[in-house]
């Protein structure tokens, strides 16, 4: 059920209220709900609590994007999701008939959300080291490990099967398009590989949006699989694949539906393309990176949430390879981020935590505003901190009592951000975030490109307190938002967006809650710490509805004012209201 809040001291209320965790006294609820005393309680709350915010902030959104942004315009599936092989099918179910229903609707929950294909991302470094075997009956087989290998590494053989799989998902939960990673670790026998490209080809049809050539080369030298591999080595090897799959019958001369080079630490861009990579006819130009890394174990750095919660951070992160995209974007080739999350090499122990969520919503709409096409935020084997979701156990994947990592929440944020028909995306540099390091907050101006108009704004809240946000007068006649928020910054599974939660079946559960202000002279949006909030402006959209369709009952539709559901979230807002009263 939708519960649709006007803007009084309950639309703060409702949301503000999610930052608490407490058990269901569901008699209490009834109480409450026949008082009137509650609702003078909850008007008292809220003044209170905006006492004690801190200064509100004025946010400067203007009717035009800045002419260069133009350049980059995003396309609504600017979100996707990197899979290791490994691990597919213990995600993705053994076959068709046995796939997951919490992985179907972890997956339509996104698919619902845009208007065009939810992009797939398959590599890794498991996929470059993999086997495919055309005989093989089903979808994966581990294969035997080097004991040389990196520990990141874990190849598996894998058939047609494969791909019925991924056909099945997408006829299951939603259109969707794949990338497909093809290896480079071993140009001179190219075979397997040419086997690969053509059964994806025939198998997936229109859905392979493009084969991802090589994953990370920059490493292969580091990790052993190419001696003295370089650049220079490196280019001419693309001519020679690009040939090789021209002369299987896999791609056309000139077509553009191969990507890469996908590389992530050591190589540049830039230098990529001078050296003659800007001759071949690619789809996308593809960039792996993580900020920290857990390689060797955690440290005092790979485990420091402070970096995650400050925006001035992001810009640096994203912009080692500048070069690189201002040459792409003059060569009219999108760059896509094909893999992040928050610390390589399985993340550490805050990479599960709320903090993630905001730090991968911050990064993802900071790269469609420096000039990136799509980011794919990344999942491995199950037990990996940083994953999305994760089964039972590898063995019960078709079992409920699935995990939802708190980059999942993130990954259904930035699914409801763009418009159909295009969006520009531009970070408004709230309270100077961009460079001060002491900035608590981040925001983005999002535009509908069919009309070039303003039509929602992102906003942050990284620290720990209510922040007051003032739209000016002139913005909107009203605007109605949408609040993803935890208790705390290093929350795990209380999360909550619009007012549900992930169930152990990746179902939404709860009341989807969505606010309306009158803005008309101006209004004060109240963003709880730490939270991101969706705000849409006038003719502005934000989905609403019910995004579940295997084993679980729909909800009806319908709007309702205050359901004991919304009352049961309100109690700790009179509780945190007491307490303020008492300090």
């Amino acid at each position: 059920m939708n519960s649709f809040i006007t803007d009084d001291a309950l639309s703060f209320a409702l949301f503000t209220s999610s930052i608490t965790s407490f058990s269901d006294k569901s008699h209490i609820v009834s109480m409450l709900q026949r008082s009137p005393l509650f609702i003078w309680l909850l008007a008292a709350s809220f003044a209170i609590l905006l006492t004690r915010a801190g200064p509100a902030l004025n946010i400067t959104f203007p009717d035009q994007p800045p002419s260069g942004s133009f350049l980059n315009v995003i396309e609504d599936h600017f979100i996707g999701i990197s899979y290791e092989l490994s691990s597919f099918d213990t995600l993705w179910g053994m076959s068709t008939d046995e796939q997951p229903t919490a992985m179907q609707n972890y997956m339509h929950n996104l698919v619902a959300r845009i208007s065009k294909p939810f992009r797939i991302r398959i590599g890794g470094n498991g996929m470059d080291g993999s086997t495919y075997v055309p005989s093989l009956t089903s979808v994966i087989e581990y294969a035997d490990v080097d004991e040389d290998a990196s520990f990141n590494d874990i190849p598996v053989n894998f058939g047609p099967a494969f791909f019925d799989i991924l056909n099945g998902m997408s006829d299951k939960a939603g259109d969707m398009q794949f990338f497909i990673g093809l290896s480079m670790r071993t140009p001179d026998n190219f075979t397997n590989v040419m086997m690969l490209a053509v059964a994806a080809r025939k198998k997936l049809g229109s859905r392979l949006d493009a084969f991802l050539l090589g994953n990370e080369p920059d490493l292969y030298a580091g990790h052993g699989e190419r001696d003295a591999y370089n650049i220079s080595a490196y280019v001419p090897e693309i001519g020679l694949a690009l040939s090789a799959l021209e002369d299987a019958d896999t791609i056309e001369e000139d077509e553009r539906i191969v990507g890469g080079p996908s590389i992530c630490c050591r190589w540049e861009l830039d230098d990529i393309l001078n050296a003659g990579l800007d001759r071949y006819p690619y789809k996308y130009y593809s960039l792996q990176q993580y900020p920290k890394r857990a390689c060797s174990g955690g440290n005092i750095g790979n485990t420091n949430i402070s970096y995650y919660l400050s925006h001035s951070n992001v810009e640096s992160f994203l912009d080692w390879q500048k070069e690189g995209i201002i040459r792409a974007q003059e060569l009219n080739v999108p760059v896509v981020l094909s893999e992040y999350n928050s610390v390589a090499c399985g993340g550490t122990n805050i990479s599960s935590t709320f903090a993630m969520s905001l730090w991968a919503i911050d990064v993802g709409l900071k790269a469609a505003s420096m000039n990136y096409s799509a980011v794919f935020l990344h999942t491995r084997e199950h037990g990996i901190q940083y994953n999305l979701f994760d089964p039972p156990s590898p063995e019960k994947s078709t079992e409920p009592g699935w995990r939802t990592g708190s980059t999942y929440y993130a990954a259904i944020f930035l699914s409801e951000v763009t418009y159909p028909s295009g969006s520009v995306i531009v970070d408004v540099n709230l309270n100077n975030s961009n460079t001060s390091p002491n900035a608590t907050v981040a925001g983005y101006g999002i535009y509908d490109y069919s009309n070039t108009t303003r039509g929602k704004l992102a906003l942050i809240n990284f620290a720990n307190a209510v922040q007051v946000f003032s739209l000016p007068s002139g913005l909107a006649q009203t605007v109605q938002y949408k609040v993803l928020t935890a208790p705390d910054v290093y929350e795990r599974t209380n999360i909550s967006w619009a007012g549900q939660t992930i169930g152990a079946n990746g179902d939404l559960q709860g009341d989807e809650c969505l606010v309306e202000m009158n803005c008309e002279n101006g209004c004060q949006l109240m963003l709880p710490g730490p939270a991101a909030a969706l705000v849409a402006i006038d003719s502005g959209v934000l989905f609403s509805g019910n995004s579940t369709i295997a084993s679980i009952g729909s909800y009806l539709s319908g709007t309702t004012a205050i359901t004991p559901f919304v009352l049961k979230l309100l109690l700790p807002i009179l509780f945190a209201a007491i307490v303020l009263l008492m300090s």
